[in-house]
């Protein structure tokens, strides 16, 4: 795969197909002015790696965070409450699936053609189905939006009813609920156009959450999905040999900021099983990437790297990052 001579179009679907998960921070990024213009030029330079994968004709789909996008849109409809009808979190879930599909999507196109790459690319908005007696669906751990001081942090708890904690040593940040996803709705229309070649942007944000009522029907939750999970749902269900999961570091670390600190490159399920049940990766950072690479892996399948930005290929091709093997 790694180097190999490209396959027609025709031969595209003999292909690997890896899932590949940008971290909204990609996007959004940390000591940057906040603005769309700012969003689509780093929108842009996020897809080296991934344009890379294309040339060598994987199969793609892209998934991508939502967290400050989401957040700062809650804020927008807290600031507009008495102004503009309220909106719940499934449904700026699924504003920020469009949105930032659109700004991936538009990226995209536009790097293919200049590069003389034909592929079709699309944005499908994703409902991921939860279990509303699922604990999660009703105890908030999920950090989004912006940080906060203290002071501010208290303020907003009490005139805005927000459930705030300390997000690391970096300040405090608002909390909502996040269910463990178990089902795209939308996977069989996902397989069937990646199959084909086209180059999928879903699950944006992780998804949106829902359930099945008694009815039936689907029915939103109030709530937001680990995008990891969601991508290693949409990975597992449309049958995907890779899971790609892309952060601001090159390396999953063991012993992360001690004097022992041990970068990680090829393991396997088992070890990286008991590193977790070690505690060396927590809820806030590395842990829900481990929890997705678990989940695939168990689920059949065959390898998921994490690494950086710009080593996307190289990790798939055994060159860098970190790379979890079934045992």
């Amino acid at each position: 795969m790694c180097g190999t001579p490209r396959l027609r179009d025709s031969q595209m679907s003999l292909k690997k197909t890896a899932v590949v998960a940008l971290g909204g921070n990609a996007i959004t990024r940390a000591g940057e002015e906040d603005t769309i213009y700012r969003q689509f030029a780093n929108t842009r330079k996020s897809l080296d790696g991934i344009v890379e994968l294309i040339r060598e004709g994987y199969n793609l789909v892209i998934t991508h965070g939502n967290g400050p996008q989401v957040g700062n849109a809650l804020l927008r409809c807290e600031l507009a409450r008495d102004k503009a009808p309220y909106l719940p979190l499934g449904v700026l879930v699924a504003d920020t699936e469009g949105g930032m599909g659109y700004m991936i999507e538009q990226s995209l196109q536009n790097r293919l053609r200049a590069e003389g790459i034909n592929r079709p690319v699309v944005t499908i908005i994703t409902q991921m189905l939860c279990d509303e007696k699922d604990p999660a669906t009703h105890n908030p751990t999920k950090f989004i939006g912006q940080f906060y001081n203290e002071q501010q942090a208290k303020e907003y708890s009490e005139t805005r009813g927000w459930q705030m904690r300390t997000d690391a040593d970096r300040g405090w940040r608002r909390v909502v609920p996040s269910p463990v996803p178990y089902r795209a709705v939308e996977s069989e229309t996902i397989k069937t156009l990646v199959e084909a070649g086209t180059i999928v942007i879903a699950a944006g944000g992780g998804g949106i959450p829902i359930y099945i009522d008694e009815k039936g029907n689907y029915e939103g939750i109030d709530a937001v999905i680990d995008k990891d999970l969601g991508s290693a749902v949409v990975a597992s269900e449309i049958g995907a040999e890779i899971l790609s999961i892309l952060t601001p570091v090159s390396n999953v670390f063991i012993n992360f900021g001690k004097p022992d600190q041990k970068a990680l490159e090829r393991v396997t399920l088992s070890e990286v099983k008991a590193h977790y049940g070690q505690g060396q990766f927590p809820a806030g950072s590395m842990g829900p990437k481990i929890r997705a690479a678990i989940r695939f892996l168990e689920g059949g399948g065959k390898l998921v790297t994490i690494t950086s930005l710009e080593n996307a290929l190289t990790a798939i091709c055994g060159k860098a990052g970190t790379r979890i093997v079934p045992d």
